[in-house]
């Protein structure tokens, strides 16, 4: 589900014999079985049987072509279509696809998606691999509590489902920028007590300032991402979900809008590193 609407989370508004051995030539074993018997034909099935397990056991085992994540949040999570940002850092690596549906409305909150229940019917389908949950930054008592309360309530649900629970960590609006170790707190306390992966997108916007105060990381309503912005939140969840820092390539599908220079690209792909590096949740 889309929705267009600018918004901040109602919360921070206050993804397991019988064979012979004679010896043969040059002493080794000769090995024969009769032409007939029932233990002889006992031994061919059970070889012919392993062998066909191993098989199966190989193909089950076969690493899947395709990452399945299912996106549950609000217009932080839509806006500029992070997760087809996502999608194109994949096609730009060649390795697995990404394949996503979103559940996000503007004005949700975890709580609000847990009552509505789009986002629980999604999860019980029981095909995706990871979970990604998304709140407002939950910097208030109050944000952090509910923050707490329904990570916990999803994640039984994402975990029950066969799926990783993961958390996406976003920033405080502009004007309260003092928030952001609270927010940042929250949801490594979140993370851990879940068993969540955290996805430490709001770390990475202040390592990226640290690299370039100059970056806009904010649209004009000092609250959601600009197209960088997203673009570097696109960069830590990929390297989060896929193990290895992507490609900073601006040349694929919904990365083709992002007005960025070279070198701010790869300012930008070394803070999502740099973040990554020191989520205290794997």
């Amino acid at each position: 589900m889309e929705g267009s609407s600018p918004d901040q989370s109602t919360d921070e508004k206050r993804l397991k014999e019988d064979m012979s051995s004679k010896p043969g030539p040059r002493g080794r074993p000769k090995r024969s079985c009769r032409a007939s018997g029932p233990r002889c034909a006992l031994i061919v099935i059970v070889l012919w049987s392993g062998a066909l397990a191993g098989g199966v056991a190989a193909a089950v085992q076969r690493p899947s072509t395709k990452l399945r994540v299912l996106f549950i949040g609000n217009s932080l999570t839509y806006a500029n279509d992070l997760p087809a940002m996502i999608r194109a850092l994949a096609e730009s690596t060649a390795h697995k696809q990404l394949e996503y549906q979103t559940v996000a409305l503007p004005d949700y909150g975890l709580e609000q998606h847990w009552r509505q229940g789009d986002a629980r019917r999604s999860i019980a389908k029981g095909r995706w691999d990871v979970v990604v949950l998304q709140q407002g930054p939950s910097a208030s008592a109050e944000g952090r509590a509910a923050l707490l309360k329904y990570t916990r309530l999803f994640s039984e649900e994402i975990k029950r489902a066969g799926a990783r629970p993961a958390l996406y960590m976003v920033w405080p609006p502009q004007g309260r920028l003092k928030d952001f170790d609270r927010s940042s707190e929250s949801h490594v306390l979140a993370a851990r007590e879940n068993g969540a992966m955290l996805l430490p997108v709001g770390d990475a916007w202040r390592a990226a300032w640290r690299r370039d105060p100059n970056l806009a990381l904010y649209s004009t309503d000092a609250f959601h991402p600009s197209p960088a912005g997203s673009y570097l939140a696109a960069l830590v969840v990929y390297e989060q979900l896929f193990g290895h820092p992507a490609r900073p390539g601006l040349d694929t599908g919904a990365l083709s809008k992002i007005n960025l220079t070279p070198q701010q690209a790869e300012t930008l792909q070394a803070a999502a590193t740099e973040a990554n590096a020191k989520s205290a949740v794997r």
